[in-house]
């Protein structure tokens, strides 16, 4: 079974989900020490401010004499100058580097994620929704994107300050230090169960962000149905339930990380507060130099940003934790239709190919009470045109989907060629099958490049030799762009006529041995599908063909019908001798010709 993303899901994020991480982070380990080397020379450039602070106040204003005092002034203004201008420099690379950074492995981390869920099985997509594997593309992805390309620096960076700040602040003032050291302990202890409660509010944020995606990707693919049945006003309240139950879940997010930030903040700078009254007190009664308490305020400054900093970072981590945990389970599952280990080879396929089921029985994973198909058996020759018949739910599909391996049989064997489908890599098994499925799908793109889609190295001259023999050529070039012509998202420019046969000139360019046609003609009027069975009679010339038709006139040239009902075939024989037989192929024929069938 293929992992539910949905499933075994833990109950909150956590920063050490975002180890996830690391396999892409690998490859880049060049660029990631030279972004912590820029990183910590910025740390360290800032660090130095409040030295250079201190030898200002302590020796360039308390010069005694009014010349020597301007001299050391311009020296240790030049000085403070130099480390801001260190501090420019350092920033702006670490900047760029951890920007390029943060680029790069989203977009690996998304191509990855989208190569992966491609390489699923159909049973995937039975529990996992659309929007949400969406979702995860662009949502998800971004929040990683935030956190390594910015917020991750951003945390390392201020704790590189904050731990020089507060061992500068030890080292000269170390009694005060360990009183206010006592104080921020006791700030960590109520910070910890905040940080929970934030990490499973982000979870959960991210989760109803996917469910708003998911209908909303169901909702704009099937735009057509929605507008005729009226139901833009009920389809906008149930994405606004959504978004709202998003916007909830944000805000207790929100509510909590606000609290969380302002109590780290307000009781960190009350703590060292009573750190610089302590440290006035000893400048009043002679103990440190004004300079040293300049020194100690900068050395706050410098550590309470970097608490604030780090307290506004670690409620991004905890977010891209959640974000990075749910692009590894998609990462994780893994499909039941496993490539063999050592995949065996095809022979040459001698005027097209054969096809076997040998005892077949299948479950579909959604409906494993329900059997397919039981116990079926069938051998197609080389170049034989078969024909499936029977009410729907006979199992038909069935068939095509276990010859392309989208599923395994759970007993019996499916051989091409004499090869269990299993024994071959998927690749080679479907690079001979083409398929004209009943909904044809035309992508967002120019009508050449739909039919090169069934061989990607096709020539010009071979695709339009595909669309002529397809009947499709004529109708091409009166576009307004003839074959460069944009034929919109599902090919919203075309009737259906014309997709079917944009599909099946994309199937003829692909020359497979093994042809199939799933009700490739069903959803057309009279006088397309007059034009789409001329074009099917072609494309079925010197191949294997299997066709699934409910409507029988056109499988009456087919070598043979097979009659299938409730998973099993029930006759076998061509159109003439199923209707003199009677049995269930001659009741369907009289619904369909007005036949009388054979007692």
């Amino acid at each position: 079974m293929a992992q539910d993303p949905q499933q075994a899901r833990p109950a909150a994020s956590s920063p050490r989900s975002l180890s996830g991480l690391l396999p892409f982070i690998r490859p880049y380990r060049g660029m990631v020490a030279l972004a912590g080397l820029f990183l910590v020379l910025a740390a360290l450039s800032t660090l130095a401010f409040p030295l250079a602070l201190k030898t200002l106040i302590d020796h360039g204003l308390v010069a005694t004499e009014p010349g020597d005092r301007v001299m050391q002034l311009r020296g240790h203004f030049l000085a403070l100058f130099g480390v801001a201008v260190a501090l420019g420099l350092f920033s702006a690379a670490r900047f760029y580097v951890v920007t390029w950074l943060g680029e790069r492995i989203t977009a690996d981390l998304r191509n990855a994620v989208y190569a992966h869920v491609l390489r699923q099985s159909p049973e995937f997509f039975e529990s996992t929704k659309t929007g949400e594997v969406l979702s995860r593309l662009t949502t998800d992805t971004t929040l990683v994107q935030t956190v390594v390309g910015s917020s991750l620096s951003m945390g390392l960076r201020n704790v590189v300050m904050g731990i020089g700040a507060l061992a500068a602040l030890i080292i000269t003032n170390p009694w005060v230090m360990t009183q206010v050291l006592g104080i921020l302990v006791l700030v960590v202890l109520p910070s910890l169960y905040f940080g929970r409660r934030v990490r499973k509010l982000s979870r959960a944020s991210q989760d109803r962000v996917a469910d708003s995606s998911a209908i909303a990707a169901e909702v704009l693919s099937e735009i057509p149905v929605v507008q005729s049945y009226v139901q833009e006003g009920a389809e906008s309240s149930r994405f606004s339930r959504s978004t709202e139950d998003a916007f909830q879940t944000a805000r207790k997010r929100t509510t909590v990380r606000a609290f969380l930030v302002g109590f780290i903040i307000s009781a960190t700078f009350g703590a060292l507060l009573w750190g610089l009254y302590q440290g006035t007190q000893a400048v009043i009664a002679g103990r440190i130099s004004a300079g040293h308490l300049g020194q100690t305020v900068v050395f706050v400054i410098i550590f309470v940003g970097a608490v604030a900093v780090l307290s506004e970072v670690y409620g991004d981590l905890l977010r891209a934790a959640g974000a990075t945990e749910r692009l590894m389970e998609l990462l994780a599952a893994r499909s039941p239709v496993a490539e063999p280990a050592q995949p065996r080879a095809l022979p040459p396929a001698q005027g097209g190919s054969a096809v076997a089921f040998e005892n077949v029985t299948f479950h579909y994973p959604s409906r494993p009470n329900t059997a397919s198909l039981s116990a079926f058996s069938l051998a197609i020759r080389p170049g034989e045109t078969v024909a499936l018949v029977g009410p729907s739910g006979a199992g038909k599909s069935t068939v095509l989907q276990l010859l392309l391996r989208f599923y395994d049989a759970q007993a019996g064997r499916v051989l091409l060629d004499g090869v269990p489908v299993q024994a071959l890599a998927l690749s080679a098994l479907r690079q001979r099958i083409g398929i004209v499925p009943q909904d044809s799908t035309v992508f967002s793109t120019s009508a050449l490049e739909n039919i090169r889609y069934g061989r990607p190295d096709a020539s010009d001259e071979e695709v339009m030799a595909a669309a002529r023999a397809a009947f499709a050529h004529e109708f091409i070039t009166a576009l307004p762009e003839g074959y460069a012509t944009y034929l919109g998202e599902r090919g919203v420019r075309l009737s259906g006529g014309q997709r079917q046969r944009i599909s099946i000139a994309r199937a003829m360019l692909k020359n497979p041995p093994l042809l199939l046609l799933d009700e490739a003609t069903s959803a057309l009027d009279a006088e397309s599908e007059r034009v789409v069975q001329q074009a099917l009679e072609a494309a079925m010339k010197d191949r294997t063909t299997v066709v699934i038709a409910h409507r029988l006139a056109t499988v009456l040239k087919a070598d043979r019908i097979v009659v299938m009902d409730g998973g099993r075939i029930v006759d076998i024989g061509t159109h003439h001798e199923l209707a003199a037989r009677g049995g269930l192929y001659a009741r369907l024929a009289a619904m369909q010709f007005d036949l009388q069938p054979a007692n």
